[in-house]
């Protein structure tokens, strides 16, 4: 696999979007920005960051809250356990009954919460609680793309996300929904991203990266016990193990000493997978956040010919 440094010397004037992203000099930097930004959120909100700590449930909170506000915004049907069933077949997530039981959960935990009289029976809304978190996480990818470009769209939707956030929601879920790249990453990412917590134990790796210490083929990390990252994560030590087991025996990951007692190292490709998937979700990131405000500038002209 081409490693990161390779993209940047190779790329050609007709390269992708996503090719010149990932070749962007502070392309590297974005992607420590969300990894350690995902480990804080873990740390300051567990519950709620959960919902997006592995690829399953992540799907279908994006499928769950583009509902919400689209019906937000044209007072049709919202969120209901029955409904999350429809949208998860529907989007090929899950099956009805493991969708059923994320509602239940998120239910149970309060993350949302019955809607106010005059809803329909059984809706529910995100919970006041869970808004900062969900707001967050939207804001913390704006400020990785102008991390890349300079620009200050983290900074605009911070002065209003009241406003912002039904809007981006919808358009960027629906993107996320309908993306094969996101539905559909690499092996290596594959092998975290569908259990529970593996975006998290993903993110602490990338986030614990040297940038200073050499690796050959890979990059060395400040991660060394299993144990305490299984502790950290609230997961058991043999399901964490397992995973490492996964990632190792296709050589994704490994120790530059004796295991347990020296650090974890990631190899190019595992790094890759992950800032490739980061990559995807960026490019949506930023298509939504233009045609919002291609929107927003279009409701502006057409009140002032109205007053001109």
């Amino acid at each position: 696999m081409t490693s990161m440094l390779e993209r940047r010397f190779r790329l050609l004037p007709e390269a992708s979007g996503i090719d010149r992203l990932m070749a962007a000099e502070a392309f590297d930097d974005a992607i420590g920005l969300l990894a350690q930004n995902f480990v804080a959120s873990h740390v300051a909100a567990p519950r709620s960051s959960a919902q997006f700590a592995s690829q399953q449930r992540w799907l279908l909170s994006q499928a769950a809250l583009t509902r919400h506000f689209r019906a937000a915004e044209v007072g049709g049907p919202g969120v209901s356990r029955r409904v999350i069933g429809h949208l998860a077949v529907q989007h090929n997530i899950s099956s009805r009954n493991t969708a059923y039981a994320f509602f239940d959960e998120i239910l149970k935990y309060r993350l949302v919460l019955p809607a106010l009289e005059g809803s329909r029976a059984g809706e529910v809304v995100p919970a006041p609680e869970a808004l900062p978190v969900l707001g967050g996480w939207y804001e913390v990818h704006l400020a990785a793309l102008d991390c890349i470009d300079g620009g200050d769209r983290s900074i605009r939707f911070r002065s209003a996300p009241e406003r912002l956030l039904p809007l981006l929601v919808p358009a960027i879920g629906d993107r996320l929904l309908a993306s094969p790249e996101i539905r559909m990453p690499g092996p290596l990412y594959r092998i975290f991203a569908w259990s529970d917590a593996g975006g998290h134990l993903m993110d602490r790796l990338v986030a614990g990266i040297d940038r200073h210490a050499s690796q050959p083929g890979g990059y060395l990390t400040d991660v060394r016990s299993i144990t305490h990252l299984a502790d950290f994560l609230a997961l058991s030590r043999a399901h964490t193990s397992r995973k490492f087991a996964e990632a190792e025996s296709i050589g994704g990951l490994g120790w530059n000493g004796r295991r347990g007692r020296s650090r974890i190292w990631i190899s190019d490709g595992f790094y890759t997978e992950y800032a490739m998937a980061q990559a995807h979700k960026l490019i949506i990131f930023q298509e939504a956040f233009a045609e919002i405000e291609g929107r927003a500038s279009k409701m502006n002209d057409e009140d002032c010919a109205v007053f001109s």
